[in-house]
């Protein structure tokens, strides 16, 4: 049977592409913004307790939520892959490798969000400590997984860097999108090396510096989901009329 009858079209994967986007886009801005943004209080470990301890079930939502948009990650990064693969088999796997640190840094993140639930619970074992070390305890968990967040978006920021020069460069899909994506790597990659070496301005810079990355991303995420590729220019690179060249 001839291959090219059976083989998806990259329209598919485009579609597909764009609807595990704005999943993980929606699920990421209701964890964060809508859940932990409302529930944690900068700086006040007991009012942040009692805001989980009232609102547990929404805090367990919130993170079953973020693991479905981590579940996504994992297709999503194959769609990427056969859509810049054409361009450059070597720079697409690279882009997925990236993905896939940040994605297990994340999941593995969770659980200190967990750990800060499970930390005001009614267990035995916490009784060891006192109310005010274990709303201390919490609190901190929660810190360490906005710590470990930010180390995740390492390797998301070269993820960024890499699929927005295969993007500019595949003729398929708009420069723009491209040059939008590697603006996004860098904004993270500052954002996150700022954490860890100059966390005072890091704050400063939050979080104008993480505006450029959301439009960058939805700009990409919609783009696949309404337009997709160019079929005909996808076509002649996968048959190798245009040389792409590193």
């Amino acid at each position: 049977m001839n291959s090219n009858h059976t083989e998806v079209s990259p329209q598919v994967y485009a579609r597909i592409g764009g609807v595990l986007y704005l999943i993980i886009i929606i699920a990421g801005i209701f964890g964060e913004l809508f859940v932990r943004d409302k529930l944690v209080v900068s700086g006040n470990a007991i009012a942040t307790a009692n805001n989980i301890m009232a609102h547990e079930l929404l805090w367990r939502i919130s993170i079953a939520t973020d693991l479905i948009m981590h579940v996504c990650d994992i297709p999503l990064m194959l769609v990427f892959y056969v859509l810049l693969r054409p361009v450059n088999k070597n720079l697409a796997l690279l882009m997925v490798l990236f993905n896939l640190i940040q994605t297990a840094v994340l999941v593995a993140n969770k659980l200190n969000l967990l750990a800060a639930m499970s930390l005001l619970g009614s267990a035995d074992y916490l009784k060891a400590f006192n109310p005010n070390q274990l709303h201390a305890l919490s609190y901190l968990s929660i810190k360490l997984h906005g710590i470990g967040f930010s180390v995740g978006l390492i390797f998301f920021g070269f993820t960024c860097l890499v699929s927005g020069y295969l993007i500019f460069r595949s003729g398929y899909l708009p420069r723009i999108l491209g040059v939008l994506m590697q603006i996004a790597g860098l904004c993270y990659l500052i954002n996150s090396f700022a954490l860890i070496i100059a966390p005072a301005f890091a704050y400063r810079m939050f979080p104008v510096i993480l505006l450029p990355p959301f439009i960058a991303e939805l700009s990409l995420c919609l783009w696949l989901l309404i337009k997709g590729v160019n079929v005909v220019k996808w076509n002649k690179c996968v048959s190798g009329t245009r040389v792409l060249k590193v």
